[in-house]
């Protein structure tokens, strides 16, 4: 029952960041992405800060640490992406950051030699199929932004895998906070070097900021943190890229956008990644130069 909630409420973290492109759209008409970013973790560090209350001046050493390193891998993904939408089109840089899909489980075998499984792959491949389904026209040309966005697919990996371990030992509210707190300093930071200011600007961009640090970041993030508890990293990185169709959806509802299909086929096509039997799934052996002990084998 406790994997079940766990997916729900990643699938429900979908949702909520596939609607978050309609706010940040509109946010930065007015605001740029600097002040974007700097705002939504501004409102979600408040917001986390009350939910804590007097749990923040209990907050261990380790967790610290630990939210600190989430919240850096957090900003630097965001930034990547941001910056890498700038120099290439919306839908290379959606399908690249969306790779972060097949990656999760070579970064739990690198960083913490977690056996690789043979229907992980397969549903990490189908994904990505989906997504590029959705999202994908290429033009040919490989840019800076194409392998900012890359980059950025490698920093969400490794952020998702280390919230899936993280969250098996730190309460969600305290690590959920550091994260978010730890992302606000950095954020805050670049926009204070490019010359920016959130004060004096139009109303409409601090609406779309409000939504994005309630829903997409304070809510979306902690949904996120408690559910991955109940589900491998991998399986979530899966479930989460139904954020692209969720967009999908929301860009045709309130972006009056056209159904192709394209569209309807990377639908199915990621949904069928989801539904993939998990029982006796074969994994691939880990080499004998990298053998792992009893306590991680039972990880495992």
């Amino acid at each position: 029952m406790n994997k079940v909630k766990g997916e729900i409420g990643l699938l429900l973290v979908s949702v909520i960041w596939g609607s978050g492109f309609i706010a940040s759209a509109i946010g930065l008409d007015y605001l740029s992405a600097e002040e974007t970013l700097a705002g939504r973790f501004f409102v979600a560090s408040v917001i986390l800060a009350l939910l804590n209350g007097k749990r923040l001046l209990a907050i261990r050493k380790e967790t610290w640490k630990k939210g600190i390193i989430l919240g850096g891998l957090l900003y630097l993904s965001f930034i990547l992406q941001t910056i890498g939408l700038v120099h290439t089109t919306p839908s290379k840089n959606a399908f690249l950051t969306a790779v972060n899909v097949a990656l999760v489980p070579f970064v739990g075998f690198l960083v913490a030699r977690h056996a690789l499984n043979k229907k992980d792959i397969q549903r990490a491949f189908l994904s990505m199929v989906g997504v590029a389904a959705i999202s994908l026209e290429w033009s040919g040309a490989v840019n800076v932004g194409d392998l900012l966005s890359l980059l950025c697919a490698v920093t969400f990996a490794f952020h998702i895998h280390y919230t899936g371990l993280f969250s098996q030992e730190e309460h969600p509210l305290e690590i959920t906070f550091i994260q978010m707190f730890t992302a606000f300093i950095l954020g805050t930071v670049v926009m204070l070097g490019k010359g920016d200011t959130l004060l004096g600007r139009d109303p409409r961009g601090y609406m779309a900021v409000v939504y994005l640090g309630v829903f997409s970041t304070t809510i979306a993030f902690l949904v996120q943190t408690a559910s991955q508890r109940f589900t491998k990293s991998s399986r979530a990185a899966v479930i989460m890229s139904t954020e692209s169709l969720f967009a999908m959806i929301f860009s045709i509802l309130f972006l009056k956008e056209s159904v192709t299909l394209r569209m309807v086929i990377g639908a199915l096509i990621i949904f069928t990644a989801i539904i993939l039997p998990q029982e006796s799934e074969e994994k691939i052996p880990i080499p004998e130069a990298y053998p792992l002990d009893s306590a991680e084998e039972e990880a495992v």
